[in-house]
């Protein structure tokens, strides 16, 4: 876990600031935002979006992962937290440890509110953050989101970062808590049939390949979430110029974050653990939801991904929501449309896991 102060009074009422701004009416908000409705490969940009982009540019934009990983990761957390103001309220939450690829791993466990008879399904959640940045406390709230709006127990996990722990040392984490979540759904609360597994950016890498190697061994999960995933890394594709330098992810900080979990091994990208859209068989798998967001250099990667499946005869649906950006998870205070998407990826989600069983 990534050990952040508390914010200062200043950082909560520029939160608070921020949050009220965010509600006046959409004409004022572009104004604010100093410049036209963004419009882009035949899209809009939200405009609750397009001022948050504006107020960071304002401020001097800076990579992900600059000036330092440590301080990148700080940086983060504590954005992520200023952002959200009251937490979405779901029925528990609780935090424990379980065992992963080397040692212990921290998750932190939601539970829904009770809903008549019958167990929820479970869905474990692997944060995203590029394999170096994230944590259970990043990714808090979309969790509580995911859990509320999709009814559902949801078991948030925080596995080894790079570059500190490089690949495959996430996807040993993620495998080992797939393996502990399936053979302990029950005891959670969780209908068992009904296991699946998802993230975003990096963990929707982490996801898909996980459930990939599952199935091959015989212990197939429900279903797969994959929300705006890291799924073909070595493609160049037209988004990725489109959106590439000056929509919240850039093509130079996922350059930085694949150097620090390949241990900078451009082969590695080769392989079909690190780079899902290199495996040579995609059949068979468990279903998934692929979600996009149309200004994302990830787009035409992950769009291509769920196009993959769907012809290796795994059933895939795809959802893209033109008007939003990478990281939408963590706007959902600021953006009804971000909000909105949310509750719509929860509630498709656990559409698909109430037609699935293992």
């Amino acid at each position: 876990m990534i050990r952040v102060p508390p914010l200062t009074l200043a950082e909560r009422l520029e939160g608070t600031l921020a949050r009220a701004i965010m509600r006046l009416p959409v004409p004022l908000i572009l104004r604010l935002s100093g410049e036209p409705a963004v419009t882009r490969d035949g899209q809009t940009l939200d405009p609750h979006v397009q001022l948050l982009r504006a107020t960071v540019r304002r401020r001097g934009a800076r990579g992900l992962l600059e000036p330092t990983v440590e301080r990148g990761r700080v940086r983060y957390q504590r954005e992520a937290m200023m952002l959200v103001g009251t937490p979405t309220g779901v029925g528990r939450v609780r935090d424990l440890d379980l065992p992963g690829g080397a040692g212990t791993l921290r998750a932190r466990h939601y539970t829904p509110h009770a809903a008549g008879d019958g167990r929820a399904p479970l869905l474990l959640y692997l944060h995203g953050g590029g394999f170096v940045i994230g944590d259970l406390d990043s990714h808090d709230e979309p969790c509580r989101l995911l859990c509320r709006h999709g009814a559902m127990h949801v078991l948030s996990i925080a596995y080894r970062l790079a570059p500190e722990h490089p690949f495959p040392a996430a996807l040993d984490d993620a495998r080992a808590a797939l393996t502990w979540t399936l053979d302990n759904a029950d005891a959670l609360g969780a209908d068992a049939t009904r296991v699946g597994i998802g993230g975003d950016s990096a963990g929707g890498n982490l996801a898909t390949v996980s459930a990939r190697l599952a199935t091959r061994a015989g212990r197939p999960c429900a279903a797969q979430l994959l929300i705006y995933p890291a799924t073909d890394m070595i493609t160049e594709r037209p988004s990725q110029l489109l959106f590439g330098d000056d929509f919240f992810m850039t093509t130079a900080d996922a350059a930085a974050f694949l150097r620090h979990y390949t241990g900078n091994r451009a082969d590695m990208l080769q392989d079909p653990r690190a780079d899902p859209m290199r495996a040579d068989d995609l059949g068979g798998l468990p279903p998934a939801l692929v979600v996009t967001a149309g200004f994302d250099i990830l787009r035409d990667g992950g769009e291509a991904y769920a196009a993959a499946l769907r012809a290796s005869g795994t059933p895939a649906e795809l959802l893209r929501f033109p008007s939003l950006v990478h990281g939408f998870l963590h706007m959902t205070a600021l953006s009804p449309g971000a909000r909105g998407a949310v509750e719509t990826v929860a509630r498709t989600w656990r559409a698909l896991l109430d037609t699935v069983a293992r």
